[in-house]
């Protein structure tokens, strides 16, 4: 009997571990999986407010864990003429729109002219803003390229004067985080950029970090991310300082 019993709890317990695994699976998918009839249209590429900073003048690292989750690190080139202050404060106010040469674009849209696609809040935080416990969705396709496309929605960990913590769970599992650590520097803020993606433990780690995770989002994929948030950053340089100095009432 004692056999009998434990061969079913055993039998229990895989039929809990795959129902998991299977859940996290789709969850995953609804963050991370490319190409989707539903899936948000890439736009028009919008204008350039200034060069793009190439991969070249960061130091960048992609790196496969032995927990099998990808590690992504950026050290970027100094953003001239901006602050710490001023990143919280674009962060905050992400949402908001901005004038160029007479139009009128959503201010997500200008940073990446070419890759992002969009933003919302797509749930506030307890003190009704975007700071921490808020919730942001961010639709984008690194290299405009749709096998890289990403709509995820991630929890606002951090955001102040030291930086932003986004991270995604998925049944309480952590999957995804991405930490953006602001300093000053002489000429402007220093920016560094962590991302993790995979499962660090828990009982569907293997299957989700060596299954999963190269199929939603590949070394490929990750290279692509590099490239992107190398660029993006960049173009701090030639949005915040003047949009910074003629902020309203309106931002937060």
């Amino acid at each position: 009997m004692t056999r009998n019993r434990r061969t079913g709890s055993t039998k229990v317990t895989r039929r809990a571990m795959l129902a998991f695994g299977a859940a996290t699976v789709a969850g995953l998918g609804s963050v991370l999986l490319t190409v989707k009839p539903w899936q948000l249209p890439l736009l028009p590429e919008r204008p350039h407010l200034g060069p793009m900073k190439s991969v070249a003048s960061a130091r960048t690292s992609q790196t496969v864990l032995p927990t099998d989750q990808l590690l992504l690190t950026i050290d970027h080139d100094t953003i001239r003429g901006v602050s710490p202050p001023m990143l919280r404060w674009w962060f905050e106010n992400l949402g908001q729109t901005m004038v160029y040469r007479g139009t009128t674009y959503p201010r997500y849209l200008l940073w990446h002219p070419r890759d992002h696609i969009h933003w919302e809040l797509a749930a506030r935080s307890t003190t009704g803003g975007t700071g921490q416990g808020a919730h942001f969705r961010i639709v984008e396709a690194f290299a405009a390229n749709p096998n890289y496309y990403g709509d995820s929605t991630e929890y606002v960990e951090k955001l102040d004067d030291e930086g932003l913590s986004l991270v995604r769970r998925i049944f309480g599992v952590e999957v995804f985080r991405l930490e953006h650590r602001f300093g000053s520097v002489s000429e402007g803020a220093s920016y560094r950029s962590r991302m993790v993606v995979g499962a660090a433990s828990g009982m569907v780690r293997g299957i989700f970090n060596n299954l999963v995770r190269p199929a939603v989002f590949s070394s490929e994929m990750g290279a692509a991310w590099l490239t992107h948030n190398v660029e993006e950053v960049g173009m701090f340089e030639h949005i915040l300082p003047s949009l910074y100095a003629g902020r309203s009432n309106n931002d937060a």
